[in-house]
């Protein structure tokens, strides 16, 4: 049997095929549950060529701003999250207003659980899952960060953003007269 030698190049493009990279999700004004399935694919590595069902291929995924996430509709109000201590009378029921309020990475953290599926390896890839309230990112996780996933929708600027030359340039849909008194 002939051994096989790979060239320098051709062994750095394999070593790139598995490597596990790092991506960074900012979360802000996003929904979770729709966000969870697009980060679970980075988990699983299902973006990949090489991806197999029983593979653990996935990269590292870096969630920021997890606090300022946004619920279609009344979510916030009427999702529920359920929680058992497998105590006697030990299970309750949280709204998920109360559970961000709580820990602002644990609503996006479950969505994301969920939307794992119920593999084997599900607990292998939420390690892979690095959730943080804001843009503050330790060092030691910023410096592996080689790529960003594309947010689903885009955000919106804030009234207070925009500068006084874009608000007089926005097209008015009628001139209020000189004598109009505002309250």
């Amino acid at each position: 049997m002939s051994k096989v030698i790979l060239s320098k190049h051709r062994r750095a493009k394999q070593w790139a095929v598995f490597a596990r990279l790092w991506h960074i999700y900012d979360a802000k004004w996003q929904n979770p549950f729709d966000s969870a399935e697009l980060i679970a694919k980075y988990l699983s590595g299902k973006h990949k060529p090489i991806f197999h069902t029983l593979s653990d291929c996935g990269d590292h995924v870096v969630v920021i701003n997890t606090a300022e996430i946004a619920m279609p509709d009344t979510e916030w109000r009427y999702r529920i999250y359920r929680h058992h201590t497998m105590y006697a009378g030990g299970e309750t029921f949280t709204p998920a207003w109360e559970l961000q309020n709580k820990d602002p990475t644990k609503v996006f953290w479950k969505a994301v659980y969920k939307a794992c599926g119920s593999s084997l390896l599900r607990h292998t890839r939420m390690e892979r899952l690095h959730l943080f309230p804001d843009n503050k990112i330790p060092d030691d996780i910023k410096v592996n960060i080689c790529s960003q996933i594309r947010q689903l929708r885009p955000v919106p600027k804030r009234l207070g953003e925009y500068t006084k030359e874009e608000l007089d340039a926005y097209p008015k849909l009628f001139e209020w007269p000189e004598n109009y008194v505002k309250v």
